[in-house]
C-alpha cells in the first residue's frame, strides 16, 4: 500500500481535461443568425391591445391560415367595438379570455357572422419544413414558410394549442365565433382542442398582459363574478393603423434558414452546464418560431 501511494498522489495532481464548452442555447442561435434568415412580419397582421392598466399584449395574427376569422378581427379593431371591452375570464392553468363581459352588444358592422370552421385545411395548402421530433397527437408537425407550427395527419393541418396561442371564444358547435371574443392559452398546452375551435394568432410580446392576473372562480371556468374585477381594455389597434411614431416592426426566423434548425436541435437536446440528461426529444408547443423586435437599422 505504501509503494501505490505515490502514484495515487501523481494522479491527482495530473491535470484533468478542460470541460468541454457549453453548447449554445436556442435563444443564443437564434440571436446569431444573420438579418438575411429573419423575415417580417407584416403589420397588418399585429393586433395592439392596450389594457387601462398600461400593460400592451401584441398578438400576430394567423391571415393565411384563418383568413376569414382574421378579417372579422381587423374589421372588430377598426370599428373601436372593443371599446367598453374587458378581460372578464382567467382560469388557471388554461386560458385568459376577453372580449364584451356582458354578452349583450350587437356584432361589429361589416363583419362575417358565420364564418367557416377554420380548424383544419388541406396539407398541400401550405407546404412545411417537417419536424423531426415526435407529436403525441399528430402524425405530422413541422413549420410553415411564413413562420407557424403546424399539426397533421398527411392529408389536413391545423393549428396546435400551444402557450400563447390566441383563439376564438365559441358557443356549442355549429357556432364558430366571429372574433369578438378571443382566447389565450396561458398553462399547459390544451391539445384537445385542435381542430375544435378557430385559432387565429399568436402572442409575440407583452404575455404577462394576459397570463400575470388574478384568477377568476366562476362558474368553474374562471369567470370573474365582479365587474370589479374585470380589466378593461382602453384601445384595439392594427399595427399598420397606428400613427407613425407609434408603428410596430417584428420578425420572425425563417424555418428555411439552417439556424432555425439547429435551433430546433438545441431545444431537443439541452446540455451542460445545467443539463445532464438531454431529452433527445420535444414537444411541438416547446418548438415555437423565434420572433425578434427588428433591430434598429
Amino acid at each position: 500500500m505504501p509503494m501505490l501511494l505515490p502514484v495515487l498522489l501523481a494522479l491527482a495532481a495530473a491535470p484533468q481535461g478542460a470541460a468541454p464548452p457549453p453548447k449554445p442555447t436556442a435563444a443564443q442561435i437564434a440571436a446569431a443568425a444573420p438579418a438575411s434568415s429573419w423575415a417580417a412580419i407584416a403589420p397588418e397582421d399585429l393586433l395592439v391591445i392596450d389594457f387601462a392598466d398600461g400593460q400592451r399584449g401584441i398578438i400576430w395574427l394567423a391571415a393565411t391560415l384563418a383568413p376569414v376569422h382574421v378579417a372579422n378581427i381587423r374589421t372588430i379593431a377598426r370599428s373601436g367595438w372593443w371599446r367598453g371591452g374587458a378581460i372578464y375570464r382567467v382560469q388557471d392553468d388554461y386560458v385568459t379570455q376577453w372580449g364584451d363581459p356582458t354578452n349583450k352588444k350587437p356584432p361589429a358592422a361589416g363583419i362575417a357572422l358565420h364564418p367557416p370552421a377554420e380548424y383544419e385545411w388541406p396539407a398541400s395548402a401550405h407546404p412545411v419544413v417537417a419536424n423531426p421530433y415526435k407529436d403525441a397527437y399528430a402524425a405530422v408537425t413541422g413549420f410553415t414558410a411564413d413562420g407557424w407550427a403546424v399539426a397533421g395527419d398527411g392529408r389536413s393541418q391545423w393549428l396546435p394549442h400551444c402557450y400563447g396561442m390566441v383563439g376564438v371564444a365559441r358557443d356549442l358547435a355549429p357556432d364558430v365565433g366571429t372574433g369578438g371574443d378571443l382566447y389565450t392559452v396561458i398553462g399547459h398546452a390544451p391539445r384537445h382542442l385542435d381542430r375544435n375551435i378557430a385559432l387565429v394568432g399568436r402572442v409575440i410580446d407583452g404575455m404577462a398582459a394576459f397570463s400575470a392576473r388574478k384568477r377568476g372562480t366562476g362558474g368553474g371556468l374562471g369567470l370573474y363574478e365582479s365587474a370589479e374585477d374585470y380589466v378593461p381594455i382602453r384601445r384595439v389597434a392594427i399595427a399598420s393603423d397606428l400613427p407613425a411614431g407609434e408603428r410596430l416592426s417584428y420578425q420572425y426566423l425563417k424555418p428555411s434558414a439552417p439556424e432555425f434548425a439547429r435551433t430546433l436541435v438545441a431545444r431537443a437536446n439541452r446540455g451542460l452546464p445545467f443539463f445532464t440528461v438531454p431529452a433527445g426529444n420535444a414537444d411541438l408547443c416547446n418548438l415555437d418560431v423565434p420572433v425578434r423586435k427588428k433591430p434598429a437599422d
